[in-house]
């Protein structure tokens, strides 16, 4: 029997998912579906011949949000709330018979002399030295836990089992999800790393591998991000330092993340960072996904604000070693301690918070660095991870939660018929020994023999082994490899020379440093080694300002006739110099380009990621949303581009010309990107319009598309927009707004909401809408106010089975998240995108090994928390009145204004 609550529930389920234009009416069936044992690990997808167990429930028994886990010396775990407490657990053995856990709370000192501010609010945690080290990330103005961001040493002095001192080893400036971060043990065993958001101040240091003259180094010209983000955070970004034990000597070691979580050693003690993406940044060129990185010393990976991004073609920065995708990562560790098949023991797991996947990351060494596949090791809908460790006993722990969300412990292992033992690590190849043996000059002061070891590898064709022997020349003083630079015959090394003299110089050698350039056959390189060129360019303007009239039409003379070049990659970067030096005809090509639907090599502009963003959709709905209204409609990154670049030209313009830029806004406001896409593509636009004459700028602004745009150009006007302001709508605050009367409510306005939170895209109602879902004319007569808001605002509280995504378990590892649309003798047909449902992943069902269904609604939250009191009201008498604008409820017809700048 179907309860009230349920059949409401299959009313809302669908609203703003699957609008598919036809329904298929096909009958289909499932395959076979695990029947439900303990929920907490039903719900997991784990590899085959792992056990997984759930070990405790904090938040259930009011101990907070766990985002942070060590074990101490003598096996016991330590955990911390992200925003309280440390806490102190002893954890049954695998199979022991009494799997209680026992918990502490963990305290400095002893009564009486306990330390009342106590200890907590840790996004790191390490057992190392006989000390507990403790990464505190905390707000200024918290009132209820008062101690600084940084880093903290806690000791027990007299053996008592209990922490009774507490130093503070280094404050840092940073909080939030931004913040300090964690801590883990160097390979030797004998000192200490640990990382930082790009909200984290560098603080001073007593060495830098990587040289603090950074710059934000782009021509692009800078927008920092519409919305706010990050908007005062420049270079370096993230990074990564080294510390001895007492935190006596600090050595900046890796820089130019965005927000790196976490990072771990492999067997042979190579460093691996899990950095984020900017989601904002979704369809724009300068978006970049979450990806592992191979963090070498003195390593840049070019995160800077706004759309100022660095390409990894740089060579002053390093490519990842993979581009995972979308996601939020929050944890990284080696399997190399894991009592794990041999295929795990080179092999990182890289956690995701956002879509609940911990990817299993397989690293094959590639000259002195490494390639990496990816597998899907462990997934859950939904499965917030936030920290993981490999424990004493060779097993898999990690923790779900963080943001207060409800959090779990758990614990995993190998119970399949494969060897566990330890592999002995291979010895690192030779490439790997080069590298190192350069890295060596990063630190220690100046080294007579750096230039004359270095210099030669400086055209060595590994990318890594260039970057560390450019770094160690970059260590030495100018003055001993100045002129090898300027007067290199070999392209490449003079190139990454050049490079070098441009950061560490004094800018008194520009012009010659330029003809060095113009030296160069051009056409002789490979276009990394001319992506390589172009850079050294760009660098000399941003470091040594602009060519003289002498020297400027020289390299325009060289430039120009190889734009356009027959990569997406090359164009970017000559239009960009192109452009900033003013070259007559650099506005006219480049517009052209922008008639290319697909310009030759535009697929060396698609970063391949390891995971299908479709795929990532319905894992999250909260956060597939922008990805599924992303991929229906997907921005021209490219172009996006060149007009981002076109709006500094000041030369080269004919009416014409103008005239079809400023039309491409206004078309270009029609795809859908991330958030903050119509704000970036508003900010261009505004700086192109300063280069217009006044008289025609009401003009142009009007048919770039200023009238589709709100006030702070950040969105588009819709038609059915709240108006708002909105708010985090809850039952107990709507329910009596709606209960107390719908007297004298707003026809007009109710039905435009019933578009505007995207009911209508899945919904009918009096003939008009979706017909996936239900249709709504009879709503209001079978169910109540309450019943209808519940269904609204809890969509997760009943998922029927009718409605449910499913994740199918393959063969291979991965999964496919989706729901059923139809299927044949050899396939499953899923829909994974809402906003294209005409695309079908084809999942062949003899690769099916199971199938669950998820416990999270597809019906996305938060629906109504854009609209204000009236407009839910409104919106109430709507459902309510199946649309009927002569029920008593409505006053007169009034019709809704559009959202007015």
């Amino acid at each position: 029997m179907f309860t009230k609550s349920l059949i409401v529930k299959l009313f809302f389920v669908v609203i703003a998912l699957l609008a598919i234009a036809s329904f298929i009416s096909v009958r289909t069936t499932e395959p076979s579906v695990t029947g439900i044992k303990d929920p907490k690990v039903e719900k997991l997808k784990l590899t085959d011949g792992f056990k997984a167990e759930h070990l405790y429930s904090p938040s259930e028994n009011n101990y907070g949000s766990w985002v942070s886990m060590t074990f101490d010396d003598k096996g016991r775990m330590i955990v911390s709330d992200q925003y309280g407490s440390l806490y102190r657990l002893k954890i049954p053995a695998i199979g022991a018979e009494n799997q209680t856990t026992a918990i502490e709370k963990l305290a400095i000192g002893k009564a009486p002399n306990v330390d009342t501010t106590g200890m907590g609010y840790a996004h790191g945690l390490l057992y190392a030295f006989n000390s507990l080290y403790v990464m505190i990330n905390n707000g200024k103005n918290n009132k209820e836990f008062t101690r600084k961001s940084g880093l903290y040493r806690l000791q027990d002095t007299d053996n008592d089992d209990q922490f009774d001192k507490l130093t503070l080893m280094k404050e840092l400036v940073g909080e939030g999800e931004h913040g300090p971060h964690s801590i883990v043990l160097s390979p030797d065993k004998k000192s200490l790393f640990v990382i930082c958001g790009n909200h984290t101040d560098v603080p001073p240091l007593d060495a830098y591998r990587l040289p603090s003259n950074w710059q934000e180094d782009n021509l692009f010209p800078l927008i920092k991000d519409p919305r706010g983000h990050a908007n005062d955070r420049y270079a370096p970004g993230g990074w990564i330092a080294n510390l001895d034990p007492e935190g006596k000597k600090w050595e900046l070691f890796s820089a130019g993340y965005r927000n790196a979580f976490d990072m771990t050693f492999n067997e042979v003690g190579d460093l691996f960072v899990y950095d984020a993406d900017m989601e904002w940044d979704f369809g724009l060129p300068w978006y970049r996904p979450t990806r592992i990185c191979h963090a070498t010393s003195a390593s840049e990976f070019g995160w800077r604000t706004g759309n100022s991004k660095w390409s990894p073609t740089f060579p002053d920065n390093l490519p990842p070693v993979l581009n995972i995708g979308q996601g939020s990562p929050t944890n990284l560790l080696h399997l190399k301690d894991a009592k794990f098949p041999a295929k795990y023991k080179s092999t990182l797991l890289a956690f995701d918070w956002s879509f609940g996947i911990i990817h299993a990351v397989h690293l094959k060494p590639s000259g002195s660095t490494y390639s990496g596949e990816r597998e899907e090791f462990l997934s859950g809908l939904p499965l917030p991870l936030t920290d993981g460790v490999i424990g004493p006993d060779g097993a898999l722990y990690f923790l779900t939660g963080g943001r207060k969300l409800e959090s779990d412990l758990y614990r995993v292992s190998y119970i399949g018929n494969e060897n566990t033992a330890q592999v002995a690590a291979k010895p690192i190849n030779s490439a790997n020994a080069l590298r190192r043996s350069l890295e060596q000059y990063h630190t220690g002061g100046p080294n007579k023999e750096a230039v004359k070891i270095a210099f030669p590898y400086l055209k060595n064709p590994d990318r890594f082994i260039r970057y560390a022997a450019r770094l160690a020349i970059e260590h030495q003083p100018v003055s001993e490899w100045q002129d090898l630079a300027l007067n290199e015959k070999d392209p490449i090394a003079q190139t990454q020379a050049l490079v070098s003299l441009i950061r560490q110089g004094k800018g008194d050698k520009k012009n010659e440093i330029l003809n060095a350039l113009l030296n160069i056959n051009f056409k002789t390189l490979t276009q990394p080694q001319q992506l390589d060129l172009l850079r050294a360019f760009e660098l000399a303007f941003l470091r040594m300002g602009q060519p003289d009239a002498t020297m400027k039409p020289k390299i325009i003379a060289y430039l120009d006739p190889l734009y356009p070049a027959n990569t997406a990659h090359l164009n970017r970067s000559l239009s960009k110099v192109l452009i900033y030096l003013d070259a007559p005809d650099a506005v006219a090509k480049t517009l052209k380009l922008m008639d290319i639907k697909t310009e030759p090599g535009s697929n060396d502009l698609n970063v391949e990621t390891a995971t299908a963003s479709s795929d990532l959709i319905l894992r999250n709905p909260q956060y597939g949303a922008d990805i599924a209204a992303m991929l229906a409609n997907i921005p021209p990154a490219q172009h996006t581009y060149y007009a981002t670049m076109l709006s500094l030209a000041k030369v080269g313009w004919t009416p014409a010309f103008q005239d079809k830029y400023f039309k491409w806004y206004y078309d270009a406001f029609g795809y859908k990107g991330g958030r903050s896409y119509v704000g970036f593509l508003d900010r261009a636009r505004k700086l192109a319009l300063k280069n217009v004459p006044e008289s025609k700028r009401a003009y142009f602004d009007k048919l770039s598309g200023a009238e589709r745009l709100s006030k702070n150009g950040n969105d588009l006007i819709l038609a059915t927009a709240p108006k708002g302001p909105g708010g985090y709508w809850k039952l107990e605050t709507a329910l009596p707004l709606v209960e107390n009367g719908l007297a004298n409510r707003n026809f007009e306005q109710g039905k435009a909401m019933f578009s505007a939170t995207t009911c209508k895209m899945c919904h009918a109602m009096r003939g008009e809408g979706g017909a996936i879902g239900p249709d709504l004319t009879q709503l209001g007569t079978r169910f109540s106010s309450k019943d209808m808001l519940e269904a609204i605002i809890h969509p997760d509280k009943t998922v029927s089975d009718q409605y449910a995504a499913t994740q199918y378990s393959l063969k291979n590892g991965s999964s496919v998240v989706g729901r059923l649309i139809n299927e044949d003798k050899n396939y499953y047909y899923v829909s994974q995108n809402p906003y294209s449902p005409e695309v079908l992943e084809k999942v062949l069902k003899k690769n099916v090994v199971s199938a669950k269904y998820s416990s999270v609604s597809i019906m996305f939250g938060g629906l109504i928390n854009s609209l204000n009191a009236d407009e839910m009201k409104d919106l109430m008498a709507y459902l309510m009145s199946g649309g009927n604008d002569k029920n008593p409820m409505f006053s007169a017809k009034t019709e809704v204004k559009k959202d007015g700048k």
